[in-house]
């Protein structure tokens, strides 16, 4: 039986005014429909504003503390449906059983992590020049913020949007990605739960181009934050300066693994595999370029096409690596691998559909190794989410980072290396928002900020941690002179 889902709007469940619906598919197996959803429009949108704007001032009134106490007892609806939320993600988006779990997992934290928080909130109390005067700040809600978030962490990424936004005092609507909406419609099923007071969070499911848009550019909205394609993330920048609002953007990664002559190179390939591999190389922070030193490069090359060929590729609550979300997103990275060889790269290991019983229809795709690849090559400079590895030699450590550096992204970076002196170099002029040493790109901490460098960012403000509360909150100046 197909799963019917409906828009959140105003504290209420409710049919788009299309009463129209779209469905999504399983994409180890498309021709099984998992869901349905609701194929909402601008009315629709603009509802969903209109609830959020009345619900703005008694939400920012209501003492933070209880604001916390939601977002605690969310965490805890959506811990008692973990397996069944790892499930849906499984069957929506098709990551791995393992893979999934993580994701709920980390949002179950964040609504943990950002209900403490709101015990915290408030300001800071600074020494006056005047003797009459209490000089301090307030943190206010910024109002009503429009959310946007991608397919491939369709939880996760809602979550870390969702969370300190409602700590803070904001209202907000969330219009998540029509590929997989399930899993974040499932925290406005949990905070329903918890009992969020009407119009607080609202959700409406549909096109981007259509919800996504009159979200963002409504009057009442006061702050947007996105994070999805570079393409798509510069016009709702441009549309959201353009009416005065707060805005963030989180766009694409072409992130490098710099591997060292003095690495381990068996540890090397192991952090450069799971950075790439992992989620089926479907994430903004993956690892796509692994540069390597020229005295390392034939081992590792081995060590890596090693490990890509002992992936099992399968269904997601079977093997290691599933498929690609959609058939659109297995032609895009068919037709980079194309490019890379018509580009002159050489082709290692991988490089096909995957075909036969266990694949059936599926979107299943080889991990996919190239060497010989020149940091000019489109393969090298252009984003593409899946997993294919462009591997690229390098004569010495000052080459591996102009070679990092020299791309129009700058999201997540690491280094593998035995030499401290290189480590510290790396992160200092490394080009990118997340630097890590002797680690994989992919993988982050929730109580830190997170964002990106050049066209991986607007570079106006961070996600996660303190840095969440900042965008959701502005300073107000006080000047007491009882």
């Amino acid at each position: 039986m197909v799963e019917e889902f409906q828009n959140y709007i105003d504290g209420e469940w409710t049919d788009a005014s299309t009463g129209e619906t779209f469905e999504t598919v399983d994409p180890a197996a498309p021709a099984e429909t998992i869901a349905s959803y609701q194929q909402s429009d601008v009315a629709d949108a603009t509802d969903a504003v209109e609830a959020a704007a009345a619900a703005s001032d008694e939400w920012a009134n209501t003492p933070a503390p209880q604001r916390g106490a939601i977002l605690r007892e969310t965490a805890q609806n959506l811990a008692a449906r973990k397996e069944e939320l790892t499930q849906q993600l499984t069957r929506e988006e098709g990551k791995t059983h393992a893979e999934a779990g993580g994701e709920v997992q980390r949002t179950i934290d964040i609504f943990y992590y950002y209900a403490e928080k709101t015990r915290d909130l408030g300001g800071k109390v600074k020494a006056s020049s005047g003797e009459r005067t209490n000089l301090y700040t307030k943190n206010q809600p910024v109002g009503v913020a429009a959310l946007i978030t991608p397919w491939n962490y369709p939880i996760a990424i809602p979550a870390w949007k969702v969370a300190p936004a409602l700590a803070t005092g904001n209202t907000l609507v969330l219009n998540p990605a029509s590929v997989a909406p399930g899993p974040a419609l499932a925290i406005f099923e949990a905070l329903d739960e918890a009992g969020l007071p009407d119009g607080v969070a609202n959700i409406v499911t549909g096109p981007g181009s259509s919800v996504g848009d009159a979200i963002i550019t409504h009057d009442d909205v006061d702050a947007v934050s996105f994070t999805g394609s570079g393409e798509v993330g510069h016009m709702v920048y441009d549309a959201a300066t353009d009416g005065g609002k707060r805005v963030q953007t989180e766009m694409g990664g072409k992130n490098p693994t710099v591997v060292s002559n003095t690495a381990d190179v068996e540890e090397a390939a192991d952090i450069v595999a799971a950075g790439r591999f992992g989620v089926t190389g479907q994430a903004c922070t993956a690892c796509s370029r692994a540069i390597v030193h020229t005295d390392v490069y034939d081992e590792f090359v081995d060590a890596i096409v090693e490990r890509a060929e002992a992936i099992e590729v399968g269904p997601g609550d079977e093997y290691d690596m599933g498929p690609q979300v959609s058939e659109s997103e297995l032609e895009g990275t068919l037709d980079y691998i194309q490019i890379a060889k018509d580009e002159g790269a050489t082709l290692a290991t991988g490089g096909n559909r995957l075909e036969g019983d266990r694949y059936g229809e599926g979107y299943f795709v080889e991990p996919t190794v190239f060497t010989d690849v020149e940091n000019d090559f489109r393969i090298a400079q252009e984003e593409v989410f899946g997993p294919v590895l462009s591997v690229i030699e390098v004569e010495d450590f000052d080459e591996a980072l102009e070679t990092a550096n020299d791309i129009q992204y700058g999201l997540s970076s690491s280094i593998v290396t035995d030499d401290h002196t290189e480590a510290e170099r790396f992160v200092d002029e490394i080009d990118a928002g997340v630097a890590k040493v002797n680690d994989k790109t992919t993988g982050l901490e929730l109580h830190v900020p997170f964002g990106g460098f050049k066209r991986s960012s607007s570079e106006t403000w961070r996600e996660q941690g303190d840095a969440g509360i900042d965008f959701y909150t502005i300073e107000k100046t006080i000047y007491d002179n009882f």
